[in-house]
């Protein structure tokens, strides 16, 4: 599958795939998410020779800078535990390329997913020849999603934009709730260089006649997505005014939350995951929920209860290993690692904290750097195994300016970065051999490289 032929217009001439490899191969050899042409002509095309399947069932549509995909998760879970049949999109996937498409909570397996494909393929080609430029990787992955779960069929639709909102392929579909997480600077290059101007792009998620649940933004993000609110005559909940946080306090495998929903309140919530921020998506997917569900009693406190305590989001301060105690997290901008750090701050107590860092070479190395520096007592700079990876010796040259050089490490390859990192956690702790820990962050890809790794090695 890796040469496949191509037409006279340069698009490859697609086969079904027999195994997932073959699938995954097949896709990889189409634009890659990082060449974007702005358009939704690609999409509509596939989706309408498809028979439009992301017009079959209800869709609950996710934008925002950080926190889709844990957010994304925890509305799943509350579906779910409403006896709903769900279909759940996210991306980018941490270890595996399947995870992107879930039905019931449970990602595709290898032969559904070469299904999933397969059920596609045909009209790859088609849509080529039709366009000035061939099906994406992400869009091909979109409509394999909106196919997989009118097949299935699913009750209602969970969905992340892979980037951005108005031009991005999920878009297609016209979600009956919109939900805003907070707006701030990352692919600029594509969307924007401030949140004002990136949060036009996002509100195009914003459909008449939807619900649009808004997570607290800054007034300059605010006012634009309330324009647009306006434009389209859709309904909203704001966080901190129709629903919200009212206390919560870590714990241990998480934090206890009492949250204010759109329908009522509820007291004292397991939230098996870490940091305020967190939190904040806890009630985000709440209102999201009651939104979807209308009505106006509050939800039954024991469902609520028992589907928020199932919640995982893998890859999102994780703790993958014990001794020293090692964390994934796949903060990859300046606002992500600020809610890291503080979830740090606020849950963990590890004494030294080393840093794994390896950032993408697009992203704002000297920002996420700068947000950690409080927090790590050293920094392993590395690098992840794909193309567009920062090298870890340009990575180091920006952390020797915010560490100074005797806090910077150097380790291209994954694996010695880690291992450098515990030999620090575990020999450096001010208060006790061990208590030390290790972070590895910087990128989604770095996170999944290395929780494969950890993985294999348990």
């Amino acid at each position: 599958m890796s040469d496949l032929p191509e037409d006279p217009e340069g698009a490859a001439t697609p086969r079904l795939a027999e195994t997932y490899a073959e699938a995954e191969d097949a896709l990889l050899s189409r634009w890659p998410e990082t060449k974007l042409d702005p358009s939704l002509d690609r999409i509509t095309a596939l989706l309408d020779v498809l028979g439009d399947p992301q017009t079959a069932y209800p869709v609950i549509h996710l934008t925002g800078t950080n926190g889709k995909t844990s957010t994304s998760r925890m509305i799943d879970t509350l579906l779910r535990a409403h006896e709903l049949r769900t279909g759940r999109f996210t991306s980018p996937h941490v270890e595996k390329m399947s995870e992107r498409i879930s039905v019931d909570g449970e990602p595709l397996g290898d032969e559904e997913f070469v299904a999933a494909f397969n059920d596609v393929a045909p009209y790859l080609a088609i849509v080529d020849a039709e366009q000035d430029h061939p099906l994406s990787f992400f869009e091909t992955v979109v409509a394999m999603a909106y196919a997989k779960f009118a097949e299935a069929p699913v009750d209602v639709a969970v969905v992340e934009v892979g980037m951005g909102g108005s031009w991005d392929a999920t878009n297609v579909a016209d979600g009956v709730v919109a939900v805003v997480l907070p707006i701030a600077v990352d692919h600029a290059r594509y969307l924007g260089n401030s949140p004002a101007v990136i949060a036009v792009e996002k509100a195009g998620i914003i459909k008449p006649g939807a619900i649009a649940v808004l997570a607290e933004q800054t007034p300059d993000v605010d006012a634009v997505l309330q324009d647009r609110i306006a434009e389209v005559g859709a309904g909203v909940a704001r966080a901190g005014t129709e629903f919200g946080v009212l206390s919560r306090m870590p714990a241990v495998g998480g934090q206890v939350v009492s949250l204010r929903g759109l329908r009522g309140q509820y007291d004292d919530l397991f939230l098996p995951l870490y940091g305020a921020h967190q939190a904040d998506n806890a009630a985000l997917a709440l209102a999201a929920v009651e939104a979807f569900l209308g009505g106006a009693e509050p939800l039954d406190d024991e469902v609520v209860r028992g589907a928020f305590a199932q919640v995982t989001s893998p890859g999102r301060l994780e703790i993958v290993r014990t001794g020293p105690t090692i964390v994934l997290d796949a903060a990859h901008n300046p606002h992500g690692a600020e809610a890291t750090a503080a979830a740090l701050e606020d849950s963990f107590t590890l004494d030294p904290l080393i840093g794994v860092i390896g950032v993408m070479g697009d992203k704002d190395a000297e920002g996420l750097l700068a947000a950690f520096e409080p927090h790590l007592a050293h920094v392993v700079v590395t690098e992840n195994s794909t193309d567009r990876a920062l090298p870890a010796v340009e990575l180091a040259r920006v952390a020797v300016e915010v560490y100074g050089e005797d806090r910077v490490t150097v380790e291209p390859r994954l694996a010695d970065a880690i291992d450098v990192a515990a030999g620090l956690a575990e020999s450096g702790g001010s208060s006790s051999i061990g208590s030390g820990g290790v972070l590895i962050t910087g990128s989604v890809v770095t996170v999944g490289e290395a929780r494969a790794m950890l993985r294999r090695r348990s």
